[in-house]
């Protein structure tokens, strides 16, 4: 009786978390070489071009083909580099990325873990993985590298100022920092409010929060150093930016990092803004579709809206990013916090 007392106490539980980690890592992953591949289609499909369509039917291995080619390379280290950090950075840069998803809820209930403070528990992490960057542009002792690592931390770090006003103006309207809390909280918004008879997708908050969903929409870009604000990657300035020096699975990492951390902005701006597993009208036939299934289409939409702003719009120049940054989303975050707390609070919404 002990033993079986002890067992689901104190091994079930540590065990169960253990199987969720695994085949969350596992699907992530397999969802990652797909999210690269539509990406590489639908820039291709703008150009007017085919893109990737040889390495399986219609190309959908060519994911798998990179990774294997990636795998086998030779990882070359720069002599004067440093090589405990240089190794240690696209480490730190994947693994911070990866351990994020650890909150994010799927479904109602589908989540490894889900805290009270999730939402901040993703802004830190989501801060944190600039580290990884800066790690990686110190460690290979060279010039270029390292101007990279210095301009993605000012980027990362200007555009998480107006990120982290979004996410207080989203705390204003639910009140809780727990990601189910906000899903939830987007049964009945503004269009319940004015009267709608059904739940739809005008009580999600990107029309009660327009402003907002559209700074951390574009701010989302600017963090994961996406086109066209890829100024520390820029082609024609510093060839792969911080990646410069690294090859083979290091360099993979890195890779995979940044992908990683794309699929977790379009999660949150599904999550904050597009009312998360929630069906877009609450009726027959639409509610009859797990909200697993709602949740990764609204996922896919938003990457989709990325990667057509990087096949249409043309690359800022660095002053023209941080001037968006600071003199237009900074004042227009700031003063959406301070707009929203005054309507909760005169409409008695608070």
């Amino acid at each position: 009786m002990f033993e079986s007392e002890f067992f689901l106490t104190y091994v079930a539980p540590p065990l169960w978390m253990l199987g969720q980690s695994v085949l969350l890592l596992v699907l992530l992953l397999v969802f990652v070489a797909y999210i690269l591949y539509a990406d590489r289609k639908i820039f291709a499909a703008v150009q007017m071009r085919r893109g990737p369509n040889v390495v399986g039917p219609w190309g959908l291995l060519q994911s798998f083909a990179d990774l294997l080619k990636f795998v086998i390379k030779e990882p070359i280290i720069p002599s004067g580099a440093n090589k405990g950090v240089f190794l240690l950075a696209p480490l730190v840069a994947g693994v911070l990325a990866l351990s994020a998803w650890a909150v994010v809820p799927i479904a109602d209930g589908w989540a490894v873990a889900d805290p009270n403070l999730g939402l901040l528990f993703v802004f830190a992490i989501s801060s944190l993985e600039v580290y990884g960057i800066i790690m990686g542009g110190w460690a290979s002792n060279s010039k270029y590298p390292f101007l990279a690592s210095l301009r993605s931390a000012a980027q990362m770090v200007s555009y998480e100022v107006s990120i982290g006003f979004v996410i207080i103006t989203v705390l204003l309207c639910v009140g809780s920092l727990n990601l189910t809390d906000v899903v939830n909280s987007q049964a009945d918004g503004l269009g319940t409010r004015i009267g709608l008879p059904v739940n739809s997708f005008l009580d999600w908050h990107w029309l009660a929060l327009f402003p907002m969903f559209i700074v951390f929409f574009i701010s989302a870009i600017a963090e994961t150093n996406r086109p066209p604000f890829d100024l520390p990657e820029a082609e024609s300035e510093l060839v792969a930016g911080h990646m410069v020096e690294y090859s083979s699975t290091p360099f993979l990492l890195f890779f995979l990092g940044e992908f990683v951390a794309i699929c977790l902005m379009c999660a949150l701006t599904t999550i904050l803004f597009l009312g998360g597993w929630l069906p877009p009208i609450d009726i027959a036939p639409f509610n009859w579709i797990h909200g697993s299934v709602w949740f990764v289409l609204k996922g896919l939409f938003v990457f989709f809206c990325m990667a057509m702003v990087r096949s249409i719009v043309p690359r800022y120049r660095y002053d023209q990013l941080m001037r968006l940054g600071w003199k237009v989303f900074l004042p227009l975050s700031l003063f959406m916090v301070f707009a929203t707390a005054f309507v909760l609070q005169i409409m008695g919404w608070a």
